[in-house]
């Protein structure tokens, strides 16, 4: 049985969700999960694959993403890592791919890491979640990008075939495929 590092950044849980809908496809793999948010140390090379995956909040991905690549970079670019970004932008078709997301390009002029497999999944508007300022702001943002304003239900955007589709070319030896 191989074993598996998941790493993850998530504000509002719907990155553990994707992950969640991963598990699945991680069959005949170990798997450990970490919270990036917590700064962990880990001795990479314990690992076959290491998984990493983060979400946007207001346009950044939390420091916690940068801050354990740095401290991880070589033990990174050796392993056979990939990463993946949540992001309600993908929500839009040509935005949930790698080559045309702005956060992905924007992760990678200030990453010095880079993954073997990069995927973007569409996250989830959680508005009962949200505070007044938050609801605000979220709500700026989606008028500004065509989004709903709607705040009486909560949206999820996620592709889950694509999620899982992602999880199946990363645990299979694909690595090297860009999602």
């Amino acid at each position: 049985m191989g074993k598996l590092l998941v790493l993850y950044s998530s504000c509002n849980g719907q990155t553990k969700k994707i992950i969640a809908a991963m598990t699945d496809e991680f069959a005949g793999y170990e798997v450990d999960m970490v919270d990036l948010h917590t700064l962990p140390r880990k001795n990479l090379s314990k690992y076959d694959k290491v998984l990493l995956g983060a979400s946007i909040r207001y346009g950044h991905f939390h420091h916690s993403v940068y801050s354990f690549i740095y401290a991880h970079s070589e033990q990174l670019e050796v392993a056979d890592a990939g990463f993946f970004c949540v992001c309600l932008t993908a929500r839009k078709p040509e935005k949930a791919d790698p080559k045309n997301n702005a956060y992905v390009k924007k992760f990678l002029a200030k990453s010095s890491w880079r993954p073997k497999s990069i995927g973007v999944f569409a996250g989830a508007l959680k508005y009962s979640e949200y505070n007044w300022w938050q609801t605000r702001i979220i709500q700026l943002i989606m008028k500004i990008t065509g989004g709903s304003t709607d705040t009486s239900r909560d949206i999820e955007f996620t592709d889950w075939e694509l999620v899982k589709g992602f999880a199946r070319k990363f645990i299979g030896g694909r690595a090297a495929e860009r999602q």
